[in-house]
């Protein structure tokens, strides 16, 4: 084991097992298993994407995931920290430098559609969404909030700020006590709104199609979406779980917490999925409706459930709890270098970078229709668009693939098994993060290569 470092005892740390679980389990749950997996499951057939997905997210999510935890708490430092502990003369860190730059910059255009997030969820409360609403009507609606200018910025603005005021508590007066209040709140809303949208008429028809594989509907093209949903749901590639992995203290089993991370996040995914299939079902709307399944869908069907209105803001709060968890991980991600490499404090940190990325997330908050050049940024894709390919796609997927084969044949995954404790299935996972992660990877970066062309 190695000696940690001089600083490490003034970095924080999570109290105990449940706050770092709650709090990493809220950075990997977000608007990917409540928005982006229902759709892209719907689009992929159903069934046969879920399994795919959940072989995936154990044979090589897991064992990435516990890479990158290892790789935290035996550095107890930030992205570039972990790998200049270790290899500080060579071009390593710069690795932990391109995962700062990632969560930077999906940070800027999280947030907003996260806002997105909060304009439905006060819609829902003054009750848009209680008559009868068509599909026309609702993508009108749509469209006019993402190209509102004033009301997109703004709506972003608000989100740094509640997310800002998290990370600048720290980690555990901040990071922990906020996963401690608002995942149950979030597990809670989400057993009730799956509760509820099982018990409708045809309720057994989504269920059918979120659970009986039929391998015919599933092409390569959802096969590779099964693994990207996997690998990348679970906030791996930017460092996210290398800077919580080093807030976790070395008494704590690093394995099974670990596991419960990715079990929740895949149990978040599925409820999910039970909350929206079931209440398509019951009204007839197809499943494979894409991206605009939550924004688009959903508010043309609250009025035709039961107590619809209460459904509808249940579920928009919901996906902004979602978002602001994720939000919180991304931040800290930043923040976490500068107090590190830095030597800054938390308070200037949080000053520097929120301004900052908000500036970077204005040009996606008008990049719907507010503001032509950057609605049609690169060729047809607007800014947003471009900002998630190049950061929630390719750079991901880089990062992804480097933290693997950093920890399985650089550093080594003897010493990652001995900071895992020496647990028992230490061989496997060597061979999975040696072999298999490496390869799966950047499977999914050369298929993000060649869909930019």
């Amino acid at each position: 084991m190695h000696a940690p470092p001089a600083n490490a005892s003034n970095r924080g740390a999570f109290g105990s097992r449940m706050g770092f679980i709650l709090a990493a389990a809220g950075s990997a749950i977000g608007l990917g298993n409540i928005w982006r997996f229902p759709y892209t499951a719907g689009e992929n057939g159903g069934g046969a994407f879920v399994l795919l997905y959940l072989v995936f997210v154990v044979a090589l999510g897991l064992p990435v995931l516990l890479a990158e935890l290892s790789l935290g708490r035996a550095s107890k430092s930030n992205p570039v920290g972990a790998f200049k502990r270790f290899f500080p003369q060579s071009w390593w860190p710069y690795v932990g430098g391109l995962g700062v730059l990632t969560g930077f910059g999906i940070l800027a255009f999280y947030v907003v559609i996260a806002g997105w997030s909060l304009s439905y969820l006060g819609r829902a409360l003054t009750g848009t969404f209680d008559g009868a609403f068509t599909a026309e009507e609702s993508g009108a609606l749509f469209t006019s909030i993402i190209s509102d200018p004033a009301e997109t910025v703004a709506l972003a603005a608000v989100f740094l700020v509640l997310t800002a005021g998290v990370v600048r508590a720290g980690v555990g007066g901040g990071i922990e006590l906020a996963s401690k209040i608002l995942m149950p709140v979030f597990f809670v809303l989400l057993l009730v709104l799956a509760g509820r949208s099982l018990t409708l008429d045809g309720a057994e028809k989504g269920i059918e199609f979120l659970f009986s594989p039929d391998f015919s509907k599933l092409s390569t093209e959802g096969v590779m979406s099964a693994l990207g949903q996997a690998l990348f749901s679970l906030s791996l590639g930017m460092g996210a779980m290398i800077t919580y992995g080093s807030y976790l203290p070395e008494k704590e089993n690093l394995p099974v917490a670990g596991a419960a991370v990715a079990f929740f996040d895949t149990l978040i995914a599925m409820l999910g999925g039970l909350i929206i299939f079931p209440a398509l079902f019951s009204v007839g709307v197809a499943p494979n409706e894409g991206p605009g399944l939550v924004f688009v869908v959903l508010p043309t069907i609250f009025h035709s459930l039961p107590a619809g209105h209460i459904f509808a803001i249940a579920f928009y709060a919901l996906l902004s709890i979602a978002a602001l968890t994720s939000t919180i991980s991304l931040l800290e991600v930043v923040v976490a270098y500068f107090v590190d490499e830095r030597k800054w404090t938390r308070d200037k940190a949080v000053a520097v970078i929120v301004p900052a990325t908000f500036c970077l997330a204005v040009p996606s908050a008008l990049s719907q229709g507010g503001v032509e050049f950057f609605s049609a940024f690169v060729g047809e894709k607007s800014f947003l668009d471009t900002q998630d390919i190049l950061f929630g796609n390719i750079s991901l997927s880089v990062g992804a693939l480097l933290i693997s084969l950093f920890v399985g044949w650089k550093w080594g995954v003897k010493n990652a098994i001995e900071e895992m404790d020496n647990f028992g299935a230490g061989a496997i996972w060597s061979i999975l993060i040696r072999f298999a992660c490496p390869v799966a990877v950047g499977a999914v970066l050369i298929t993000y290569v060649i869909g930019l062309f």
